[in-house]
C-alpha cells in the first residue's frame, strides 16, 4: 500500500490506542471485524500486506502498540531474552490487554459487528496479545490467530470460563526454525488450548521467526472457513 493511499491514523478515545481502518472494495456492510497486531519494534502497517488475501466481507483494522521503542517502532510490552527464555514486563502486558479490550468494544460499536464476528490476530508479540485477549475475555471475540507467537503463562489466573472458551477458534502458525520463539512454544500453546477445550489448528512451516507467504495464506483460508462468515 502506497503512502498516499494510507488511511489516517485514529486515536481511540476510550483506550488511547491508535489504529488504521483499511478501506474495503465492497460497498456492502462488513460481516467480520479483523484486528491485526504487529510485533515488538514494528508498527501498524507491518501487516497491511494481508489485506489482498482477505475475504471482501472482512473489515481490517491495523492496531499500533502503545509503547514507543524508537521512530515508528512500538511494542505491547518490554521483553528480554535470556538462557531461561523470554522475560516480560507483566504490568505493561496487562495494561495493553486492558487497552485492547476497550478498543475492541469501541470498534465493535462503531462498525455494528458483535463478538461472534470479531477476530484478533497478530505476529509475534501481537499474536501473544491476541491470544491473551481472547483467552481471558472469550465472550468478546470469536477467534484469534497466533502467528509465530506464544501464550503467556502469566494469564493463567484470569483465563475465561470453559463454556465461553469452547466457543473460540484459534489458528497457530509457527516456523520450525524459529530462533526467537522456538517451535516448542507453539507445541505448548496447542497442548494448553487442548486442555482448555479451545478448538484450534497448528500449522508448521520450514522458516524462522517470520510471517511467511504460506503462513499468511493459511491464516486467510482459516479465516474464510470460520463460523464468523458462515452465518
Amino acid at each position: 500500500m502506497s503512502t498516499s493511499s494510507l488511511p489516517p491514523a485514529i486515536e481511540d478515545a476510550a483506550s488511547g490506542l491508535i489504529y488504521r481502518a483499511l478501506p474495503r472494495a465492497s460497498r456492502q456492510p462488513a460481516k467480520v471485524l479483523l484486528l491485526l497486531l504487529h510485533g515488538v519494534g514494528g508498527n501498524e502497517l507491518n501487516l497491511a500486506g494481508l489485506q489482498p488475501l482477505l475475504d471482501e466481507r472482512v473489515q481490517l483494522v491495523l492496531l499500533r502498540a502503545p509503547l514507543t521503542f524508537g521512530p515508528q517502532q512500538y511494542g505491547w510490552f518490554q521483553v528480554s531474552f535470556g538462557p531461561n527464555g523470554p522475560r516480560i514486563d507483566a504490568q505493561q502486558a496487562e495494561r495493553s490487554r486492558q487497552q485492547l479490550l476497550q478498543l475492541c468494544a469501541s470498534l465493535q460499536q462503531q462498525y455494528g459487528i458483535d463478538a461472534a464476528h470479531t477476530v484478533l490476530a497478530g505476529f509475534s508479540q501481537g499474536g501473544i496479545m491476541s491470544a491473551g485477549v481472547a483467552l481471558t475475555a472469550p465472550q468478546q471475540v470469536a477467534g484469534f490467530g497466533l502467528l509465530s507467537g506464544r501464550i503467556l503463562p502469566e494469564i493463567a489466573p484470569i483465563i475465561g470460563e470453559p463454556a465461553d472458551l469452547a466457543q473460540l477458534s484459534a489458528f497457530i502458525g509457527h516456523g520450525e526454525l524459529d530462533d526467537k520463539l522456538p517451535i516448542a512454544w507453539a507445541e505448548r500453546a496447542t497442548a494448553w488450548l487442548s486442555d482448555l477445550g479451545v478448538p484450534h489448528q497448528l500449522q508448521r512451516y520450514p522458516g524462522g521467526h517470520q510471517l511467511s507467504t504460506e503462513m499468511a495464506h493459511d491464516f486467510a483460508a482459516w479465516l474464510v472457513a470460520g463460523s464468523w462468515l458462515a452465518d
